[in-house]
Parts: C-alpha cells; structure tokens; sequence
C-alpha cells in the first residue's frame, strides 16, 4: 500500500519546499500574504483554536477561480499548525484503495491536501465521509456472502480541499467541511503588494508606474500577476538594462497580446464569437465552444468569471449574452435594439 501511495503523494519536506517556493514566488506566511483579508481572519482563528485545544485543525475547503491562492493558504495552515503536508489530486484517486493506501500512511496532525475534489471519483468519495467524519477507514474483506468489513482506526488528521467547482461537489461531502471559504478577485491594490514582494524576491527594480500596469492587467489574479512579472523581467533584461520600467512593461505586456484590461486572445474569441457570430447572443456555452474550438470547462473555470466579474458578460437562462462595456471594448458598434 504504501509502494501506491508514493505515486499518487508528494509529501512536504523543508529544504524543497523552500526551494519551491521561492522559484515560485509563493506566500510562505501570513505577512507575505496579501488579500484575502477576511479568509485570513477567520482561518487564524480556527488554527489559534485548534493550537488551544491541541486538536488538528477542521477539514478546510477552498472554492473559487484558479490562481487565488487555495494552494498557498493550505501550505499556510499546515506550517502554522506544525503539520506535514501531503498532495494529491481528484482525478489521482481513482480507486478506495488509492485513498486508503494514503490514509493509512498519516500520522496525528497530518494535512492532506486533495485539488480538484469534485473531481473525486465516487466510490472514493464515498469512502472518504467515514474518514472525515469518524477518522476510521471501512474496508471490505472477500466478495458475495463471505465478505465481512474491518474498520481501521485513523489518528486525527486534515483534508483541505480545493476547487473551482463547488457546485459539483455533493452535498453529503460539502457538509463534511467545517470550514468553507470562497476566494474572491484580488483588487490592483492588493495585486501591486504581491508584485512588488514578488519582484523583491527576483531581484529586480520595478517602479510604481510599472507596478501598477502589470497589476491592471492581471485579471485580478495573483498567479497571472506574478507570471507577467516574470515575462516582463526578461524583456527588460533583453531589451532594456535590468530595471523594469514603464515602457518596457508596456512593450512587453503588448508582445504577450494582453490589452488594458487583462484580457487575452482567448478572451477575445470568446467574446468576438458572442458578438459578430451570434448577434451578441443569448447562446448556450457549448455553441461558444464549439465556435472558437475549445473545451466549455475550459470556458467555464478560466474566461467567464473574469468576464462577469468586469461586467462584459451576463449568463441567462437563455445563454451567454454580451453586454454593451463589451461591445465598447471590442469597438464593436452596440446594436439600439
């Protein structure tokens, strides 16, 4: 079992993580990270509690879109709580063994960290409510009228679940979770104080005007924000003299094909699809999809929340409908009628 554990786990130690997060710009500590503030609030709560009560922490869920930081906050948790961290992911756990094979291998206070959970296959999920909820994993021995089930014992241990779904996770999983927290749009504020750690920790000098461009531009997405710094690093390590100024930002930024307001090319397909090819809709997502050739979950978790969140987008009973901010942005004329 635990040969089948190793494939499907990667287990936190110090110096590669380190490592990792570092190369990665990821927030190693509640001052580094940025956002979230009322998230923040709530979760040191419940960690100073649990400390209290020498108990591990609840089971944690974190719902939103992708690059808010579900995966940064359950680092967070575990270091706070002195915990050791192991990683797998819904589509790894394909059989109850899988999940067992890893449950058994934890030890008191130990945090599992399972991204895209609704993902979960459901005869493991099924398995997964007696270990969440009793700390006891059932298994069932031999087949037809001989088989008979052994019920193992587990220490207290954490499941911090991540997804951009939560709507497809069933009810009877969702109600297993103590702790529930949606992740929400980083403002360009937050966005520049996450840049500006970020660029500290790559070594390079970035001035406020930059600074405040590459935020507007990443979609309120601190993953997109520091992916741009990157990308912006390199061009002015090329093009200019190291520093990272306005207009090399900007230079760069319209070499990525990222316009003003952090949309990109897909972006822009799907909304030319709406408007030049379905009249500005209502049309079902999936028309959308198979207009510009690309996956609706892909639409679904990556385009649209950014879309409706800047108000280019509505969703109606009836489809996908473009609204006039994004016919103006598209310098399309908007139909009166």
């Amino acid at each position: 079992m635990a040969k089948a554990a190793t494939s499907i786990i990667k287990e936190q130690t110090d110096e590669p993580e380190e490592e990792l997060l570092f190369t990665s710009l990821r927030a190693a500590s509640w001052a580094e990270f940025r956002g979230q503030e009322s998230v923040k609030t709530a979760l040191q709560i419940a960690i100073e509690a649990a400390k209290k009560r020498k108990e591990a922490i609840e089971h944690v869920l974190f719902y939103g879109p992708p690059g808010l930081g579900k995966t940064t906050l359950s680092h967070i948790i575990a270091r706070e709580m002195g915990a050791t961290m192991k990683i797998t992911s819904g589509p790894a756990l394909v059989r109850s063994g899988d999940l067992a094979s890893i449950l058994t291998n934890l030890e008191q206070g130990d945090v599992l960290f399972i991204d895209e959970i609704h993902r979960l296959h459901k005869t493991v999920e099924e398995t997964l409510y007696s270990a969440m909820e009793d700390y006891a994993l059932d298994i069932v021995l031999g087949k037809g009228p001989s088989a008979r089930t052994m019920r193992i014992d587990l220490p207290q241990f954490t499941i911090i679940g991540a997804t951009t779904r939560a709507g497809m996770l069933s009810a009877p999983l969702r109600d297993r979770f103590g702790v529930m927290h949606r992740l929400e749009f980083y403002t360009p504020r937050e966005l520049g104080s996450i840049l500006r750690g970020g660029a500290e920790k790559l070594k390079v000098a970035l001035d406020e005007e930059s600074l405040h461009e590459i935020a507007l531009r990443a979609r309120g997405t601190p993953r997109i924000a520091l992916k741009l710094l990157k990308r912006v690093r390199d061009y002015a390590q090329v093009k200019g003299k190291g520093a990272i100024t306005l207009p090399l930002a900007q230079q760069a930024l319209s070499l990525l094909d990222v316009d003003g307001k952090g949309l990109d090319p897909l972006d822009k397909k799907y909304l030319e699809a709406i408007i030049t090819k379905h009249k500005g809709g209502p049309v079902g997502i999936e028309t959308i999809a198979s207009t510009i050739s690309e996956d609706s979950g892909t639409l679904e978790d990556l385009v649209e929340p950014y879309l409706l969140q800047l108000g280019f987008l509505q969703r109606t009973s009836r489809g996908r409908v473009a609204t006039q901010a994004a016919y103006q942005h598209m310098n399309v004329v908007f139909p009166q009628k």
